[in-house]
């Protein structure tokens, strides 16, 4: 079915992170894998192509388009290679880069957001914690007032780009007495006295990603490190947390449909029983059923992009939207290893990365049980 979200200029986009992609990130994927990392030169090459400033104001070394579609382009091409470039780079572009645009002071902006847009300054946003998971309510990092500073001590875990994030936007517990209603945010640096990284994380997928731990240990820090208003950061993260949610769902049906494609022509390709696999009846039936299925679901992920861009994606919808296209992408994926057979499980071949890497996706950004929870609620239970 054609899709009706994007123009000429989306088109053109689109073009241009092909292009981008081909050059500088497919030669060198495979050391992505090897070093847990995405390369700073990745970051400067994107940067210097325009597509980390999406959201910046053009003032400030961005292009501010405006237009969330854009940010789903980049992030349907940057899926079709794996899973974690763009859950790496949506960190920065869409989830943290926007707290510093929406609230930040102008000396933050200033001292930020230029290097944002050029890939000088890598962000990550320190919500998760060892115990809390997807309990931001019940986070332990704390600040405690100490004269003219605030003193920081926790630690968080499961950061993407963590073991490489120059700037980290932490939420710490300011007034325990108000529960979620006593939470901050601060700008916390890498230089920062008593900040320190622990290892990357050993995953089970998304190798290319450097998930860490992160620790804090008696971090100094003045309010002009406070992003937005003491004591608000838990409204501040739930008013931003269907666009983080809805990139996921982007990223999540564009790898699934990436991967389902190959699998179609490994069907052609591959012969059993003297004709294509693909030709057997139960595998024909299954993928004209996958396809389907991602259709549907993208169509879905296209009306809520739509929504978002207008300003009207409500916080159910984005929990609808990434709970469905996480389930919808790791049972595609389930399905295309199987297809594969032997060769399905295989790291050489792209379709087990793919469903190692897509696991997660049920996880992250609020576990799919969570996102039940949002929705049930809505339903007034």
């Amino acid at each position: 079915m054609q899709r009706m979200i994007f123009d000429e200029d989306h088109d053109a986009f689109r073009d241009s992170c092909a292009a981008f992609v081909a050059k500088h990130v497919t030669p060198d994927l495979e050391t992505y894998v090897t070093d847990k990392a995405i390369p700073r030169k990745f970051w400067l090459a994107a940067g210097a192509e325009g597509f980390l400033g999406l959201e910046i104001p053009e003032e400030l070394g961005g292009s501010d388009a405006g237009d969330f579609r854009f940010n789903a382009v980049f992030a349907e091409e940057l899926s079709k290679l794996n899973a974690a470039l763009p859950s790496c780079v949506a960190i920065h572009t869409d989830i943290a880069v926007p707290y510093l645009v929406d609230l930040g002071t102008d000396e933050q902006k200033q001292r930020w957001l230029p290097g944002c847009a050029s890939g000088e300054i890598l962000t990550a946003i320190g919500m998760t914690e060892p115990g809390g998971g997807s309990d931001l309510a019940a986070l332990k990092t704390t600040a405690v007032r100490d004269g003219d500073e605030w003193v920081i001590n926790g630690s968080k875990t499961f950061i993407t780009n963590g073991f490489s994030a120059d700037l980290v936007l932490t939420a710490v517990r300011t007034s325990p007495e108000k529960g979620a209603k006593g939470i901050t945010l601060f700008g916390i640096e890498a230089n920062d006295p008593g900040f320190s990284r622990g290892r990357k994380l050993d995953k089970v997928g998304n190798e290319e990603a450097d998930t860490a731990e992160l620790f804090f240990e008696n971090v100094r820090l003045g309010d002009d490190r406070v992003i937005g208003e003491v004591d608000r950061g838990f409204i501040y993260m739930m008013e931003r947390l269907p666009q983080e949610r809805l990139t996921c769902s982007v990223a999540n049906i564009a790898h699934a449909k990436q991967i389902l494609l190959e699998t179609i022509q490994y069907a052609k390709d591959r012969h059993a029983f003297k004709q294509p696999i693909g030709s057997l009846q139960h595998n024909k039936f299954l993928l004209a059923e996958l396809v389907t299925k991602i259709e549907v679901a993208e169509s879905y992920v296209d009306q809520a992009v739509l929504a978002h861009s207008r300003g009207e994606l409500t916080a159910i919808d984005a929990a609808k939207t990434k709970w469905w296209s996480s389930e919808v992408q790791n049972d595609v994926l389930d399905h295309c290893v199987q297809l594969y057979g032997g060769y399905g499980y295989m790291n050489e071949y792209r379709v087990a990365r793919a469903w190692r890497d897509a696991r997660v996706s049920k996880i992250w950004a609020g576990s799919n049980e969570i996102m039940k929870e949002l929705i049930g609620r809505d339903l007034g239970f």
